[in-house]
């Protein structure tokens, strides 16, 4: 839990299929939230929204799952959402995962299901190295 930057990692679904994961993009900034899947196509895996409550899809190009998560990272609601909506928020959500509509269902998230976030992260620069 916590804190996370933009970037990218791993979302690990602890249900039916134990320890499924799938590649995440995380967007924790508030540029990166207001983007979000705005102005593609497709999404390859799931995007995580954080801190977020609530989500819309207006300018969306295609449907998407959306996935409200309490502070544990326990899905409290899953929705599917058509562009052009304007998503209700949701008192205990903390963060929310966004997918192409239908792949929450294949990957077992599902209300009272916990998830886990396994941040990509890069090795520190070397001490006295100057990198460009």
């Amino acid at each position: 839990m916590g804190r996370w930057q933009d970037g990218r990692g791993r979302l690990i679904v602890h249900g039916e299929r134990e320890g499924f994961a799938v590649p995440l993009e995380i967007a924790s900034s508030y540029r990166a939230r207001t983007k979000g899947l705005l102005g593609r196509d497709s999404v390859d895996g799931a995007l995580l929204l954080s801190p977020a409550g609530s989500v819309h899809t207006f300018r969306m190009r295609f449907p998407i799952d959306v996935a409200y998560l309490d502070r544990r990272l326990r899905v409290i609601a899953v929705r599917t959402m058509k562009p052009g909506r304007l998503g209700l928020p949701r008192l205990r959500s903390r963060h929310v995962l966004e997918a192409e509509a239908g792949a929450m269902e294949g990957w077992g998230v599902r209300v009272g299901v916990r998830v886990e976030i396994a941040v990509e992260t890069t090795a520190p620069p070397l001490p006295g190295r100057h990198h460009r």
